[in-house]
């Protein structure tokens, strides 16, 4: 790709989604947009650049971006994190919220829907200490297309056999054919979906006890980090947690959240009362 193109594909990218596209990731960039460009029915990036740089269809705008911000995932991917939420993080929430029995949970950045769905599965497995209880998962993306596939709830062979226990997908799927599964109805109806962008406003959402934000902000550059960090802080309840990837760390970005001791990938608003029981 041409330095000219790949500067253009930058800026609108970071415009529109605060993603930041390095120069040594413009093969990937490549990849992604040949689909996008030829969708459209350009022969080339380069052709679709030009179209770009004049008044662009919107909904090519929107191909462009959901096509680069669409990530991987996977049932209970890297394992730890659904750990902490089933060990640690939900005990001392079932417990401070013996009283209003309410739960809301936001996973942020939630692609075609694995990670909401391991959560949901995780608090029916549960289902006997929360009987009588209010819980809300909202799971978010900027991509309308990755959306409308995690509301299905349809899986390929290969995507539950990376991550789910056997199990789980005895109890809480349906076989489609020989290589499709469907969540049930009752695990798809526990989340909402909605489409958010992460450079946005987020009093709207309202407040939640818990945030899932993993594996996105290391794609946005540290100003952008410390705005989204500081606004999901307003949303977070006192004593509320925030996940978030193995790669990517509070430390040196804001001082909103403070890492719970001992726990990799957990924090915490800089005044909960967790840390003074960590102590």
């Amino acid at each position: 790709m041409k330095i000219t193109d790949f500067d253009v594909y930058q800026a609108l990218l970071k415009e529109k989604s605060g993603l930041v596209v390095t120069q040594d990731k413009s093969y990937l960039l490549e990849s992604r947009l040949n689909p996008v460009a030829k969708k459209w029915e350009y022969p080339s990036i380069e052709a679709m650049t030009i179209a770009l740089q004049g008044v662009p269809d919107k909904q090519m705008v929107v191909d462009i971006v959901e096509a680069m911000t669409t990530n991987e995932t996977s049932f209970f991917r890297d394992l730890h994190p659904f750990e902490t939420f089933e060990n640690i993080a939900l005990p001392r929430l079932l417990e401070e919220r013996v009283y209003n029995r309410k739960m809301r949970i936001w996973c942020a950045a939630a692609s075609s829907g694995q990670e909401p769905y391991s959560l949901a599965m995780l608090l029916k497995e549960q289902k006997a200490k929360f009987s009588g209880w209010n819980l809300e998962i909202l799971a978010t993306d900027i991509s309308h297309e990755i959306l409308d596939q995690a509301r299905k709830g349809i899986y390929s062979q290969f995507e539950v056999q990376r991550g789910l226990p056997i199990k789980m997908l005895m109890d809480y799927f349906d076989q489609q054919d020989d290589n499709k599964w469907q969540l049930k109805q009752e695990i798809r109806d526990m989340i909402k979906y909605d489409y958010f962008n992460l450079l946005d406003s987020m009093s709207a959402l309202g407040q939640f006890d818990m945030i899932f934000c993993r594996n996105v902000l290391i794609y946005f550059d540290e100003a952008d980090k410390r705005q989204i960090l500081d606004r999901m802080a307003t949303q977070l309840t006192p004593d509320g947690f925030l996940f978030l990837g193995g790669a990517e760390t509070v430390i040196g970005i804001t001082d909103s959240f403070q890492p719970m001791p001992g726990i990799r990938g957990l924090y915490v608003k800089k005044d909960s009362p967790h840390l003074s029981v960590a102590a």
